[in-house]
């Protein structure tokens, strides 16, 4: 009797210590409203499962400092269990073989045909799946206060670069804030990603920034992509500098601002103050990408846990893909799942055209990686980038100097 007494109280004392060790620690930079109640969708499923969710979040939009954080936690020999990352910092981290093997669990899953290519070439690393996409975001959108534009006399969507330069002109007369826009290099580069599509066209912009031919980007067409970047570095407000990207979501949600450029992130924090696309606000693609998507891809990348650690792990990563948490995931979020097979029963006006623009991409190969979101190239070049981007929004390159130090900052 003693003895079975004694057997039921280990299995009991074994059963508790492994429901223990059932947490994940996640490193993310998900802070903002529309950011948070996505991410609560995936904990709450969790949650469900037994995993206790340790949040570790880090303000900072772009993620460079959710980065440095990462760094030191490696360096310490205590990763996190997972961290949200983008495009070639996966492969940076990859290559350091500090990133788990989820193999078997994809194989399961079937995420190999699901999964659109594009991601792969960022969720696997010499043919191991490492991360785990949660989404796919595009940058080349507007969104725009229906109410502020009707007050402006604009009357229709504008299709054209030009209308759309003369329909925030007409809503700075009118009073209001043309452009809402935060003045950081990450959020200048997102409006760079839009204009460089729109001005050069799908062909121009995988020419010159993600194989970066040297003789595309020391065209004529660059300087043009800075000549409309100063277009609208006339239509923000002089308080720009410096404000959280959210902020200026906040300035087109309130009535302060007709327009803003910025990922589909912004929907969710449109959806988030309970205001509704086609009534309260419009969701277009930048005049002249219709039919071409500038992607990035927000994803959880697995590091290498202790054997106590692997089955919350692996809870996590199949959470992440499950099709039902895609679509619940995405539908507050303001982006597109990151699995084919995913329904658009459940998404609005708004995200139903973002799920059929990246369908129409994905098929006619104009589905390309974001400049600004670290999928057209890796991060030395990138921030390159980012330099010049905003040394030119800022007023301290003109047009063609901008241009010329672009192509020197291809080659870093």
């Amino acid at each position: 009797m003693k003895i079975q007494t004694l057997a039921f109280a280990a299995a009991a004392f074994i059963s508790s210590a492994a429901l223990a060790q059932q947490n994940v620690e996640v490193l993310h930079w998900w802070t903002s409203g529309g950011e948070a109640a996505a991410l609560n969708v995936l904990k709450s499923n969790l949650e469900k499962q037994g995993v206790k969710w340790n949040d570790m979040p880090v303000a900072g939009g772009g993620g460079e400092a959710a980065m440095t954080a990462v760094r030191a936690r490696v360096t310490s020999g205590n990763p996190p269990t997972a961290v949200q990352m983008l495009g070639f910092d996966i492969t940076d981290w990859a290559k350091q073989n500090v990133l788990a093997d989820l193999n078997e669990l994809a194989a399961k899953e079937g995420w190999d045909k699901s999964v659109p290519k594009a991601l792969q070439q960022f969720s696997k690393h010499n043919g191991k799946w490492v991360a785990a996409p949660v989404n796919v975001h595009s940058t080349n959108w507007v969104w725009a206060n229906k109410e502020v534009l009707t007050k402006a006399g604009v009357t229709t969507e504008p299709r054209t670069w030009d209308e759309f330069i003369a329909a925030a002109e007409k809503v700075q007369k009118a009073g209001f804030v043309a452009l809402a826009h935060g003045g950081q290099p990450w959020q200048e580069a997102t409006v760079f990603d839009g204009v460089v599509l729109a001005t050069g066209g799908v062909d121009y912009y995988r020419k010159a920034f993600i194989e970066r031919d040297p003789a595309t980007l020391a065209s004529p067409t660059t300087e043009k992509v800075f000549q409309r970047m100063s277009q609208l570095r006339k239509l923000v407000d002089k308080d720009f500098s410096g404000r959280d990207w959210n902020v200026a979501s906040g300035m087109v949600i309130s009535g302060k601002a007709g327009f803003q450029i910025m990922g589909d992130w912004a929907k969710g924090e449109f959806i988030n103050a309970k205001k509704v696309p086609g009534k309260d606000f419009l969701c277009f693609r930048i005049p002249g990408t219709q039919g071409s998507v500038t992607f990035n891809s927000d994803q959880f990348v697995m590091y290498k846990v202790g054997a106590d650690k692997a089955a919350a792990q692996t809870k996590l990563a199949g959470a992440i893909l499950d099709p039902a948490f895609q679509s619940a995931f995405n539908v507050v979020k303001g982006s597109a799942p990151a699995r084919t097979d995913v329904s658009d029963a459940a998404f609005d006006a708004c995200g139903k055209k973002a799920i059929k623009d990246l369908a129409e991409a994905n098929s006619k190969n104009t589905l390309v990686g974001s400049i600004a979101h670290g999928h057209a190239a890796p991060a030395s070049v990138k921030s390159a980038f980012y330099d010049v981007i905003t040394r030119h929004f800022n007023g301290q390159l003109d047009d063609k100097k901008a241009a010329a130090a672009l192509v020197a900052a291809a080659k870093s």
